[in-house]
């Protein structure tokens, strides 16, 4: 256990000096970690999937940052951003006169990331009209300008993203599927913010640092039961709702103190708030209230890891890691040890037994 605790700190450490606009340390995350450190040194082209505000721009940026290309150009589009018939010049630019409106040369998009990187977001909003040019690029790593005959020839490393299901878009004829194909080389799943609740403090940490420097104003304080709140939430906007809740918490703030800026909740919906006076502490109280009011049930539909939106893994990794086990079991192993062995008189792996 010794020698695995520091790998597993040298690891996070190494995550932290890569990774440094990357908030968070929990097990889905350090997976995605992992991934984007086998790809980035590749021209692979990468796929990122996940839902709106889930950070696919700060993934696409460590990827770049830490590739060989890092130093040369980081150029992003948002396709769905662009008119549709602006797209187009975009992407590959155009001459001067080569439509109504071209009243200049313009360098497009694939151009500009020479040498570098080329990340478009909402890659499925991309019409089926353009699919074929942006296979091509991505296949042969040339191009025409709009307007001219003239082939340019690039080297860019292409990341992509979407929140829409590019697999199921094929199905119904919505995308090209040698487009899905070519795009599809190294997809990288991010998880919602609700499957990765274990990071919510240090994003709220975070956060209230970067608005309290921004407005000049010192937040001494987060109540235990505002942290529990935010951490019970389930977040449809993800890190990009969080961020602007805590914007709003930091201006509402007075005598220092952050306040609460999620409307009133139904009390089954929040577990009675810790008084630990750090994260940690506020954490294992939670973890441990939690459990009483479950009566130590792990797993299941009712158990704790479910009301606080953990896997049942990751709160017995988080439960082992705080040093937490039920009065009369000396530790979390050996509560697993003795479910393993089925002497629990409760038939189900999702509690520990007394």
């Amino acid at each position: 256990m010794g020698a695995f605790a520091i790998s597993a700190t040298s690891q996070q450490e190494s995550y932290d000096r890569r990774f440094e606009q990357i908030i968070g340390n929990s097990p889905l995350l350090e997976s995605v970690l992992e991934q984007i450190e086998r790809v980035a040194p590749t021209d692979s082209t990468v796929l990122i999937h996940g839902e709106t505000g889930t950070g696919k721009e700060l993934i696409a940026r460590a990827i770049h940052n830490i590739s060989s290309r890092c130093g040369r150009s980081f150029v992003k589009l948002n396709c769905a951003a662009i008119p549709l018939d602006l797209l187009e010049s975009e992407l590959f630019g155009h001459e001067k006169g080569a439509f109504t409106g071209a009243i200049a040369q313009k360098i497009g998009r694939f151009e500009l990331a020479d040498k570098g990187t080329l990340f478009l977001d909402e890659v499925g909003d991309i019409p089926p009209a353009l699919q074929p040019k942006l296979l091509r690029v991505l296949q042969e790593q040339e191009f025409e300008r709009l307007g001219s005959t003239r082939t340019h020839k690039v080297d860019v490393r292409l990341v992509a993203a979407t929140n829409r299901d590019l697999g199921d878009m094929v199905k119904r004829r919505e995308f090209r599927s040698d487009l899905y194909y070519r795009l599809n080389v190294f997809p990288v799943q991010l998880p919602p913010l609700r499957h990765r609740r274990e990071d919510i403090p240090a994003l709220v940490t975070h956060f209230v640092d970067r608005f309290s420097r921004r407005m000049g104003k010192e937040i001494e304080h987060i109540p235990a039961e505002t942290l529990t709140a935010l951490s019970s939430y389930q977040w449809p906007g993800n890190i990009r709702e969080l961020q602007n809740l805590i914007e709003r918490a930091v201006i509402l703030a007075n005598a220092g103190v952050l306040p609460n800026p999620l409307p009133t909740a139904g009390p089954e919906e929040i577990i009675p708030a810790p008084t630990g006076t750090t994260l940690k502490d506020s954490e294992r109280t939670l973890i441990l209230r939690t459990l009483e009011a479950v009566r130590w049930v792990i797993g299941g539909p009712k158990g704790a890891a479910a009301k606080l939106g953990l896997k049942r893994t990751t709160l017995i990794h988080k439960m082992k890691k705080l040093g937490i086990s039920r009065p009369g079991v000396e530790s979390t192993e050996d509560a697993e040890s003795s479910l393993d062995d089925g002497s629990s008189p409760i038939h189900s792996s999702d509690s520990i037994p007394n």
